[in-house]
């Protein structure tokens, strides 16, 4: 084998690596939307799990892949450990299909053009000449991921037969036919070759690709294979190691332990079971019988299964294994805030992103509406232990923001389409907006703290009033925060009219605080006071006003650039929902201002 043979070699497993990574990408853009919910219903049942980790797997062609998205799932909450575990086992199954689709290298066509057809060296261009069309040609948004899959599968199979012509001439290299027979006379030798290359190409499909394309020069027996298969799968827990390792939360990390333990105890534990099997001279034709391409996917699938469902039942001992690896922390009594940006692993999947950080945000908003409720608290009742809360609150929320401003960003350089740029956009002015409302939260903390200090009193008229403004405002931010969550467009067309009523109110209190200085019944003190409390409230309605018209806005595309406008129309009346929404909220709170004598 020369050097030129080598640089095919190498070539051919560069291009066989890059289809891989096209057609990966373009299969996750193509189901990206569904494989959130597919995985996010793995239920408690460990063999629905399996199952559901085994199809993801074989949709996008990695198992590595299905084992981040996991991760990311269980660093944001939709999956528990137990529900990643039945996934992991699953995915080593899904990986096999790769090996399956190989196999069609071994078809003989001589005797039908239809077979002909499905061969590599048809089917490989068939492939790319579809998907150049659909990139080049038909230029639409719809057709670029399609077309990415065709040309990823066309790339694959050309770096394939690369692969295979440049080995093809070790056939008849004494050399080499007497290295592979060392190797086969060596299994825990094989496994070691097996596990570094995999670690070194870091894609166990590639390396069995390697050994399908090997299995033309009549030199892989099945001495050799089974063990390299092994030490393929080994070789695949460096990568879990890295992907689960880094900037993870612990329940990622556990899951890694998990794909660990599980490879490590099938391998061994079938290295020992053909060791046996072997010794007792069981099936004396199969260890020097030469495999194809076809034998070597059969024998990945079927050492992949039987590991999965013999150590199924052992998936609760290998959670409390990586329990005891990766210990709990005791867990803070206090409401704190829990805020954390998702995964960036979720970047592989922009939509599975998107999703997570609007749940992301939207727990954001929760924690703004907690502080904003435990500052009105304060007002009635003040405790200096709620306010140590609230301004550490303060802290992740703006803490949060920055990170969360940087997520996406990053994840912009992932989108494709202009409406998740615009969702990004909408995302990080809603973030911002809810850390205002935090702000404003926090400006009434200190005002009640002040209040507190100095012993400020206000009328019992003024009070009441406050209570109107205050009940009000925390109903626009609670109908705010869960509008966000949901993306409802419904849930957003209440809140403007209640915005309205709030700024209708905040005027007539201000015209009475007047009156009430006039007429000498509070002091300038109180009076700015109470001033400076209605202005947080109303600008915290503001923030839901805007927060509102992102929401509307990411399903009505006229709104984008246009919100003035758009309330301004509202204002003016005709809008049946609108109209009744604000008749129905003046009746709720402007008849209980009427109901407090000035």
């Amino acid at each position: 084998m020369d050097i030129f043979s080598v640089i095919t070699l190498l070539g051919g497993l560069a291009m066989f690596l890059y289809g891989m990574e096209v057609m990966g990408d373009g299969l996750k853009n193509a189901s990206g939307s569904a494989l959130k919910t597919v995985l996010g219903k793995a239920t408690q049942n460990i063999v629905f799990g399996v199952i559901t980790g085994m199809l993801v797997t074989a949709v996008i062609q990695s198992s590595t892949a299905t084992i981040v998205l996991t991760v990311g799932l269980i660093s944001a909450g939709i999956l528990n450990l137990k529900q990643a575990t039945s996934i992991v086992m699953g995915a080593n199954i899904g990986t096999t299909v790769t090996a399956q689709i190989i196999r069609l290298m071994d078809i003989d066509s001589s005797s039908s053009m239809i077979l002909e057809f499905f061969k590599p060296s048809t089917l490989a261009p068939v492939a790319m000449i579809a998907g150049i069309i659909l990139i080049m040609f038909v230029k639409s948004s719809k057709s670029n991921t399609p077309g990415e899959i065709c040309m990823g599968f066309g790339i694959l199979f050309s770096g394939l037969m690369n692969m295979t012509a440049a080995v093809e001439p070790l056939s008849e290299s004494p050399e080499f036919l007497d290295l592979m027979q060392q190797f086969g006379d060596q299994p825990i030798l094989a496994l070691l070759v097996g596990l570094v290359m995999t670690v070194i190409v870091q894609s166990s499909s590639a390396m069995v690709g390697m050994i399908q394309a090997l299995s033309v020069t009549g030199a892989m027996t099945f001495n050799l294979v089974y063990p390299m298969i092994m030490g393929i799968n080994l070789g695949t827990c460096v990568t879990t190691a890295m992907v689960c390792s880094i900037g993870s939360s612990k329940d990622a990390k556990r899951t890694g332990i998990v794909h660990i333990a599980f490879n490590v105890i099938g391998t061994i534990a079938f290295m020992i079971v053909m060791s046996l099997i072997k010794t007792m001279g069981g099936f004396p034709n199969l260890w020097g019988s030469v495999v194809d391409s076809g034998g070597i996917a059969n024998f990945q699938t079927l050492f992949n299964l039987l590991t999965a469902v013999a150590l199924i039942p052992f998936a609760g001992a290998l959670v409390k294994l990586s329990l005891a690896i990766v210990k709990p922390e005791p867990q803070d009594a206090e409401d704190r805030a829990d805020l954390r940006v998702p995964d960036t692993k979720l970047y592989e999947v922009p939509a599975m992103a998107l999703g997570e950080s609007n749940k992301a945000i939207g727990h954001m908003g929760e924690v703004a509406l907690k502080n904003l409720k435990r500052s009105c608290i304060l007002l009635m009742r003040f405790d200096p232990g709620r306010v140590d809360v609230i301004n550490e609150n303060e802290d992740n929320l703006d803490q949060f923001t920055d990170q969360m401003d940087t997520y996406l960003v990053n994840l912009s350089k992932y989108v494709e389409t202009d409406s998740d740029n615009q969702y990004i956009n909408i995302l990080m002015q809603g973030s911002t907006n809810f850390e205002r409302i935090g702000d404003h939260a926090v400006n009434i903390m200190e005002a009640a703290q002040t209040i507190e200090d100095e012993k400020i009193t206000f009328t019992p008229e003024a009070q009441e009033e406050l209570k109107v403004v205050r009940d009000a405002v925390l109903e626009i931010t609670d109908i705010t925060v869960n509008a966000f969550g949901a993306m409802s467009y419904e849930e957003a067309k209440r809140i403007e009219p209640l915005e309205e009523v709030i700024d209708d109110m905040v005027v007539t209190l201000k015209d009475r605080h007047i009156e009430r200085l006039k007429a000498g019944n509070c002091s300038t003190t109180s009076g700015m006071m109470f001033i400076e409390l209605l202005t947080n409230l109303e600008r915290i309605a503001d923030q839901c006003s805007n927060i509102a018209l992102l929401i509307l806005s990411h399903k009505d595309k006229s709104i984008l650039g246009n919100h003035h406008g758009y309330v301004r129309e509202l204002h003016k009346g005709g809008d049946v929902t609108y109209d009744a929404e604000l008749l129905r909220q003046r009746e709720q709170y402007l008849k209980r201002l009427e109901n407090i004598e000035p």
